[in-house]
């Protein structure tokens, strides 16, 4: 009998082919898309990656708050009266001044009567879904949803069902096959992060108000600070606010630091605080942090003058790759996010690395995280990108495109 060699098996094992799939693509001499070290960061736009400076195109910096000198202030003056952080949860002795100052912020921003300020905008969907929906309920969400959107599902223990990407029609009739005396959380995106399209929320609202014991929440986290006369999002840009039970939202993108939120005008919404567990059992964000936020948000309340700007940006960049025969996420620009559709990985890193070299940072992503058989490089726009550096982007894609052979 001859000795068969066993393989060895551990919980990573389930992981072997993907380990193998980025060792392949490394071994082909290209760098690796996802381990990009900023080793300077010079503004919203501007940054020194392995010594050269670069246009940054992939950081969901969409209104340029991070260097706002307003906005640093405030986070400087909170870390020397307040300290590093706070060490203990919002419902023990996590809550500080900034706070209450940051919520009160928010509830003015959206004209709401509560907010709630999470730790992450991953946190805030976690810690709203998983609450508000448990055994026995049902989410029916975007099959396109975040992960986190998800996640709070699987959390919660709820019912999960799905409807094809922003179809109104798909939408109804799964909601017309529950129970109607089951309670339904319905989620929907205003923005969707990997083509940056946007929801037809009116039709959706529409469709779920004619079923019985369902609530509706949008997370905004893409789409505040640009969308709607004042900045709140789609869903004010599309006139359903009053319909909207919560809107979810993120300190990550437009206000320029870190941090999640929900905001609700429902008359019970503050007994979160004592049930929500991703709220009640993590520690509190920073007051540098807090304090960032708030002045970044109340600067966003009078930014008409930025939105504008980027949506020019947007545009432009969106008419200047399809002008060049890129295929994009949309027909037409409906967002700052502008998704470059390509044909595999390879083509995907190629284009990557090019733009890169040139003096270009983009994200590429791929499946899990975009729709099944995607590749793409998402650029995100900033309302700090000058017209010279949108057209020196639009220059650096015909090279790059040109280059790896993906335009003629």
């Amino acid at each position: 009998m001859t000795d068969t060699a066993t393989e060895t098996r551990d919980l990573l094992s389930k992981f072997d082919p993907l380990i193998a799939e980025r060792q392949a693509l490394l071994d082909t001499g290209v760098r690796d898309p996802f381990s990009i070290v900023m080793d300077q960061v010079l503004s919203p736009t501007r940054a020194i990656i392995k010594g050269k400076e670069t246009i940054l195109l992939g950081t969901y910096n969409y209104m340029g708050m991070t260097f706002d000198p307003d906005v640093v202030a405030a986070g400087k003056k909170a870390l020397d009266e307040f300290g590093a952080g706070t060490t203990g949860s919002r419902v023990l002795n996590g809550t500080y001044q900034g706070h209450r100052e940051v919520e009160d912020a928010l509830k003015e921003f959206y004209g709401t009567s509560s907010a709630m300020v999470f730790s992450t905008g991953y946190q805030a969907n976690l810690g709203m879904i998983s609450t508000l929906a448990g055994r026995g309920d049902y989410v029916v969400l975007d099959a396109d949803s975040h992960a986190s959107i998800y996640d709070g599902c699987f959390l919660g223990d709820a019912e999960i069902v799905r409807f094809r990407h922003n179809s109104v029609e798909d939408l109804d009739k799964r909601l017309g096959r529950l129970p109607a005396d089951a309670l339904k959380l319905v989620v929907l995106e205003g923005v969707y992060s990997m083509l940056g399209d946007i929801a037809p929320l009116p039709d959706m609202v529409a469709a779920v108000r004619k079923h019985q014991n369902c609530m509706i929440l949008v997370d905004e986290a893409h789409g505040m600070g640009f969308f709607g006369p004042n900045g709140r999002g789609v869903y004010e840009e599309q006139g359903v606010e009053k319909d909207v039970d919560f809107v979810v939202g993120t300190f990550s993108k437009s206000v320029g630091t870190v941090g999640g939120f929900c905001v609700s005008n429902h008359p019970k919404f503050e007994i979160m605080r004592l049930v929500c567990r991703p709220y009640v059992f993590t520690a509190s964000l920073p007051p540098s942090v807090v304090a960032t936020a708030a002045t970044s948000i109340r600067k966003l309340m009078h930014a008409g003058e930025k939105r504008a700007h980027l949506w020019k940006n947007s545009k432009r960049l969106h008419q200047g790759l399809t002008d060049l025969g890129f295929t994009l996420g949309t027909t037409t620009p409906q967002s700052a996010i502008i998704a470059v559709i390509l044909t595999d990985q390879a083509q995907a890193v190629a284009i990557w690395q090019t733009l890169l070299e040139l003096g270009l940072y983009v994200n590429m992503a791929r499946p899990p995280a975009t729709p099944a058989g995607t590749f793409l490089l998402r650029c995100s726009l900033c309302a700090d990108h000058s017209d010279e550096q949108v057209e020196q982007i639009i220059g650096m894609f015909k090279a790059a495109g040109q280059a790896t052979g993906a335009i003629a």
